[in-house]
């Protein structure tokens, strides 16, 4: 009599395996048995183990879920535009204002439940949003309320108002499940003062940050100069205090904005650092001895004209990486696994292997949780492979 069909073996062949532990292994296998995980491992020691096995060749990836570990899902109703990063802060984050709030948010959640992302790292500046992607149950992962606040003298008062809000948020039934965290925005629209007092807030209070960083190169010539296309583009309508006075100390050259973050004490903290484009090897080194994990948003900056982030630089010092893909307006979609197609063809020299851990495992690590795991015994998910991975071959 044959086996039943749900019990015939299924070897699954893909060209990057990564089963949530150690490294990522090319090309791997799966074998499957009656909807559970039976053994994984190189294909050809596979077939000799499993020899009656069906096999399928799936290509592209198997990973669990990858986690979009950056994103600003208020921005979802937003129309896609790639343009220089000067004409995309009025072109498109302004004149699409009316676009963004909770009707945005909540499609933006409903996008990713779809996918059945692994976590998500999202950014909300709208109470009412943060309200409402609370009450979600099929997410998980960390809320980061948005700081802004470039005058120094109204730090207090500003952060008064935050923590009120936070306290709040946390007595919410599903924090637990999708943290609340903090992002002081940029280090040039939030003053030293409020830096220090909402990076130190959250350090006791073990609330996990994000902070913009580095993104496009105007930000480095603004601390190095006090001036620059980024403060004469963006700034003079939201300041009434010079840059110097924002960030508490004059601008100079060889002052970088990772820098300043070390020196004020806020990498301390060991805040997650978004996009780290243009930045130097002794910021890469301030990263990695402070132990900072780093999100990398490859579509938004290409699509903006930021720049490319220096993969192999961080990879080679020890720091942690994970992928987002920022907004729908700059990345065009949320679902990672469009990141990583991008990313092998952005980063052809790059072993891809650290690209799929970097969207399951650095994802995690940054959101504090746990990958699930393709091992023997496990439930076997046919969202382990990615769909549209074979693409990223070509």
């Amino acid at each position: 009599m044959s086996a039943p069909a749900a019990f015939i073996p299924r070897l699954l062949v893909c060209d990057v395996l990564y089963t949530g532990m150690g490294g990522a292994q090319s090309p791997g296998g799966v074998v499957v048995v009656g909807g559970a995980v039976a053994a994984t491992g190189h294909p050809d020691a596979l077939r000799a183990a499993y020899p009656h096995a069906q096999e399928e060749h799936v290509g592209g990836v198997i990973a669990p879920p990858p986690v979009n570990a950056h994103t600003h899902l208020d921005m979802s109703a937003y129309a896609f535009e790639a343009l220089p990063y000067f004409r995309w802060l009025p072109e498109v984050v302004i004149a699409q204002r009316e676009r963004r709030g909770v009707a945005g948010a909540l499609a933006g959640a409903d996008m990713l439940a779809a996918q059945g992302v692994g976590g998500v790292g999202d950014i909300v500046n709208i109470p009412a949003v943060m309200d409402a992607l609370l009450a979600r149950k099929d997410l998980s992962g960390v809320l980061y309320f948005e700081v802004l606040g470039p005058i120094p003298e109204q730090a207090e008062e500003r952060f008064a108002g935050v923590r009120a809000l936070v306290e709040g948020w946390r007595r919410h039934p599903r924090a637990g499940e999708l943290r609340v965290g903090l992002s002081p925005h940029t280090p040039f629209t939030v003053s030293h003062r409020l830096m220090r007092l909402v990076t130190e807030y959250a350090a006791g209070e073990g609330l996990p940050l994000q902070i913009h960083v580095a993104e496009h190169p105007s930000e480095v010539e603004l601390f190095a100069t006090g001036g620059g296309p980024l403060w004469a583009n963006r700034m003079p309508a939201l300041y009434t205090a010079t840059f110097a006075e924002v960030i508490g100390r004059a601008p100079e050259p060889g002052l970088s904005p990772v820098r300043y973050l070390d020196e004020l004490g806020v990498l301390a903290a060991r805040p997650t650092l978004i996009h780290m484009v243009n930045v130097t090897p002794d910021d890469i080194a301030r990263v990695a001895r402070a132990g900072c994990a780093v999100v990398t948003c490859p579509r938004s900056n290409q699509h903006l004209g930021c720049g490319i982030f220096p993969w192999t630089a961080f990879t080679a010092a020890g720091v942690e990486v994970a992928l987002g893909t920022d907004s729908v307006a700059s990345g065009e979609t949320l679902d990672v696994r469009d990141e990583v197609a991008f990313a092998r063809k952005l980063y052809p020299e790059l072993d891809p292997r650290l690209m799929v851990r970097a969207a399951v495992k650095g994802g995690h690590r940054v959101l504090g949780s746990r990958a699930p795991l393709i091992r023997r015994g496990e439930n076997w998910q046919e969202g382990f492979v990615w769909a549209g991975q074979n693409e990223a071959r070509r």
